[in-house]
């Protein structure tokens, strides 16, 4: 095999800002893996507080560059249990290579990843539309310019009940509310049932990642699901938020591919946990590999296409928030690489 790399800085339409922070672009490596006529393609993410950056992907992929190129690669499974022992400390650099080697095997086979996956392409789950924290002004601005029938608003404020209060006024759109771990257990606890018959769907990670024992309590009262996200990061987290969270959001960089997302998917469905899957923001690259997953989960977040100012590849199409794949081998996607 041989394998190349590209480092991006894509930026946003407008200034994205969750409870951690605001960026205007987002910083990306895309990786190429070619083998005989097929060329497969992944991409990785660089988020801030997980302290991977894209030079430090490119670090790692440059020092072990011959023996990513020399595996014998057959599939995809074999080949992710390599790549995690060669670079035990890096999952998104894991994920970028895995993907691309899903995207090869989905050629190779002749299959698009969906019907690898054995998926029942009769089950339909909606996207949402991410609308980051803003002024309410600029908040309804977006929403207004981007019709959609659900929504998922980033939250964290001291003004999060006026905010949505406000953003109801102007839609039926069900809504999603992600918190990005920024309320106390007490905050989580008044607004909750407040945000429940503003008719929110669900509250992605109200509380910090290693706060249990609040999460505990919100379980316990909460009238609407909780889902994880930074407290369910690995393969190992699945399991550990059984009890404390109804459902889990897998985030394919985080766990470090499409491989390990699959048995943690499984080990979610064993727990009768709901099982979401979200975007870090991706190009049509890495939202693809999201998409292909769309038949086996109950909601998902690949907004990353729509949310950017620029992409690099083609292959999906949005409509008023139905997202559909070409149905070609692989990730089925074109790129400009």
């Amino acid at each position: 095999m041989k394998v190349t790399y590209r480092s991006l800085n894509i930026p946003f339409k407008h200034p994205f800002t969750i409870s951690k922070g605001t960026k205007t672009h987002q910083p990306s490596l895309v990786v190429k893996l070619e083998l005989g006529p097929y060329s497969g393609y992944g991409e990785a993410p660089a988020i801030q507080y997980y302290n991977i950056t894209v030079e430090q992907m490119i670090e790692d992929l440059e020092k072990k560059k011959i023996f990513v190129e020399k595996f014998a690669f057959t599939d995809p499974e074999r080949y992710w249990h390599y790549l995690h022992h060669l670079f035990p400390q890096n999952p998104f650099l894991v994920s970028a290579l895995d993907m691309a080697g899903w995207d090869l095997f989905g050629q190779i086979k002749q299959k698009p990843l969906y019907k690898l996956f054995n998926a029942d392409t009769a089950k339909v789950v909606l996207t949402d539309y991410t609308i980051g924290i803003d002024t309410v002004e600029r908040m309804v601005e977006k929403m207004k310019e981007k019709p959609w029938p659900v929504y998922k608003i980033k939250l964290g404020t001291a003004r999060d009940i006026s905010i949505v209060e406000e953003l109801r006024k102007h839609t039926d759109a069900v809504f999603r509310v992600d918190a990005n771990a920024g309320w106390t257990t007490d905050e989580a606890m008044g607004k909750i049932p407040v945000l429940a018959k503003l008719g929110v769907e669900f509250i992605e990670q109200p509380l910090e990642k290693d706060n249990w024992d609040g999460m505990k309590q919100l379980y316990e009262k909460s009238p609407v699901p909780l889902i994880a996200d930074e407290s369910c990061v690995f393969e190992k987290d699945v399991e550990k938020c059984s009890g404390y969270f109804h459902g889990i959001n897998i985030k394919l960089t985080k766990c470090s591919g499409i491989t390990p997302a699959r048995r943690m998917i499984a080990r979610a469905r064993e727990l009768n946990m709901k099982v979401m899957m979200g975007s870090m923001n991706e190009s049509t690259i890495g939202s693809s590999a999201i998409a292909h997953f769309m038949p086996q989960l109950d909601f998902v977040d690949v907004d990353g296409p729509l949310l950017l100012a620029e992409d690099i590849a083609t292959g999906l199409v949005y409509d008023f928030g139905q997202v559909k794949v070409t149905g070609a081998p692989g990730l089925g996607i074109v790129a400009e690489f």
